[in-house]
């Protein structure tokens, strides 16, 4: 940012975040979009959102290689999105907010190491690595439609398919399906790994009204469980003194 102003960084940057890293919860993503957002504001740089995306992009490439986007996507713009890399994202409009359990699995993941993985499966069975991203795609419009419609039910169950397909390409590992039979066990409609995998966490879709209840079972297991709420804003920037 400041090379491209010919200027030279006068700031310290501090970060403050609820979030485990190396968790599959877009951590980076967000501490790279909300720098952007922050630096630009300080010095007085005009950056809209698709900016703010573009150069938070580039620190997202350092870390993780070749990310999708979405990650960085969502930490910006907020809400619930449907995207396809190179592709401007969809904004779904939800009839009612959904809860989300968000288990960590306690294994922190390099998700540049993951994407190598599966990348190196697509070269050698690229004809079963296209079926089964062919069929990711399908569940990821049958899931958009579930969550438009509220049948959560019928979202857990496309999301516990979807955790099975990305098992196949090598994503998952015994700790994260071990997460998702326990989500099930204790009520949970439907649970499948998020990010890249290999370690990280699982997010589950609950019953409404039974969140709370099957996120404190989990704690009282010893587990780092949390319910987070969809949809929710994007980024925010704003100066103080002091």
């Amino acid at each position: 940012m400041y090379r491209e102003r010919s200027q030279r960084p006068r700031v310290r940057v501090a970060i403050s975040s609820g979030l485990p890293t190396g968790a599959g919860l877009g951590s980076s993503a967000s501490t790279m979009v909300a720098t952007v957002a922050a630096v630009s504001r300080l010095e007085g740089w005009s950056m809209d959102l698709a900016s703010i995306v573009d150069t938070a992009m580039l620190g997202e490439r350092h870390v993780h290689g070749k990310p999708s986007g979405i990650d960085v996507a969502v930490s910006a713009l907020g809400g619930v999105l449907q995207f396809r890399v190179g592709e401007e994202p969809r904004v779904l409009d939800l009839p009612a907010p959904v809860k989300l359990l968000v288990v960590y699995s306690g294994e922190r993941r390099s998700s540049k190491r993951l994407i190598s993985k599966v990348s190196s499966m697509k070269d050698v069975y690229p004809h079963l690595f296209s079926r089964l991203c062919d069929s990711a795609s399908l569940v990821t419009a049958l899931a958009t439609g579930a969550l438009l419609e509220s049948r959560l039910e019928d979202l857990g169950r496309l999301m516990t398919y979807n955790h099975a397909v990305l098992g196949m390409v090598g994503a998952s590992n015994r700790k994260l399906d071990g997460l998702v039979d326990l989500c099930l066990g204790y009520g949970c409609l439907g649970a499948k790994l998020t990010g890249a995998g290999g370690g990280g966490s699982v997010l589950g879709v609950l019953p409404r009204g039974g969140e709370k209840r099957v996120a404190a079972r989990l704690v009282r297991r010893g587990l780092r469980a949390f319910l987070s709420e969809v949809p929710s804003g994007g980024v925010k920037v704003w100066t103080s003194e002091g």
